[in-house]
């Protein structure tokens, strides 16, 4: 084991797979999962319960565990039913959602109830809410039109491109302990995930990116797999030309890209591979181009593959 302290910044789906790829190399892995989700059972809870989304806490807590398997299973087993039902309806919860809502009306503090599910499940790393304030999200597209919250961007309710993402309030702050990891990180990852409604959110953090932007620790950007509606059409260096936009002195020492298209999507899927087209990515750091992505479920990175990877880095 390799034992680098490792920070991972994003906290979706995509973050899942790069612990997962990580976890032999490190029990030193600190993730920071954007708090502006509210949609489906974590955005229902927050609104019902006055506390902050668990979703992606949740699913990252599962990747970090040691518990046994059927444990670990608990945290992301979902009830059936309409994740987007009513307010006060039991379907479509995530238990891990349940469970840390729960931890937080009885030891009266989500993050003491956070710390408690680490230890609950066994947890070999930390995962940190990127602000403790009420944020959420509204973006404007590049023909102004201003759509409201992670849900109506996430599921594609407007009519042009994304152009430019924004928090709201804008300038929340963060644990001290974001910053001290981040200072002390031998590796630093971006993504990869939802770019406008879970990396951004996390970047646009004032504190965050002024400590990430000022270290000189070894920066890597994992482009997704594919795009869907809010990247749609996007190369890769449409992407970095996004975060530019947002944060005009981020530098990433590696980009990585997933050069495999063969396995197919289904049909009347929303996602299409990123292009692998002739553009100026290179200015934004060194692309490696690599087979990483999941056959079974190309939208995903295969952890294996990304593990072989990120351990040549390391």
């Amino acid at each position: 084991m390799i034992n680098k302290h490792i920070v991972c910044l994003g906290g979706g789906v995509g973050t899942v797979q790069v612990i997962r790829a990580l976890r032999p190399y490190s029990h030193d892995i600190t993730v920071v999962v954007s708090m502006a989700d509210d949609g489906g059972s974590a955005g229902r809870l927050r609104r019902l319960y006055s506390v902050p989304p668990p979703g992606d806490l949740v699913n990252c807590l599962s990747a970090l565990s040691d518990a046994k398997p059927h444990y670990k299973e608990l945290l992301t087993y979902r009830l059936a039913g309409n994740r987007w039902g009513r307010l006060d309806s039991i379907e479509g919860h995530k238990i891990g959602n349940l469970i840390l809502v729960a931890l937080t009306k009885i030891l009266g503090d989500f993050n003491l109830a956070l710390a408690e599910t680490e230890r609950l499940f066994n947890c070999q790393g930390k995962i940190l809410p990127s602000t403790h304030e009420n944020v959420s999200i509204w973006a404007e597209t590049t023909k102004g039109e201003k759509v409201v919250g992670e849900e109506t961007i996430d599921l594609g309710k407007y009519n042009d491109a994304l152009y430019k993402v924004h928090l709201n309030p804008q300038n929340v702050s963060t644990p001290q302990d974001i910053t001290k990891a981040i200072k002390k990180a031998d590796l630093l990852i971006v993504g990869p995930g939802d770019l406008y409604t879970t990396i951004l959110p996390v970047l646009l953090v004032p504190d965050i990116i002024k400590t990430l932007t000022k270290s000189s620790t070894k920066k890597v950007f994992i482009l997704n797999i594919a795009n869907k509606k809010e990247t749609n059409g996007y190369s890769i260096s449409d992407h970095l030309e996004a975060i530019k936009r947002h944060i005009d002195n981020l530098h990433f020492d590696y980009i990585l890209v997933n050069n495999n298209h063969e396995p197919k999507f289904k049909p009347n899927s929303p996602y299409k591979y990123i292009p692998l087209i002739p553009d100026f990515s290179y200015k934004y750091g060194k692309i490696l181009y690599q087979d990483l992505v999941d056959e079974k479920l190309p939208m995903k990175h295969d952890s294996t593959k990304l593990a072989n990877l990120l351990e040549d880095l390391l």
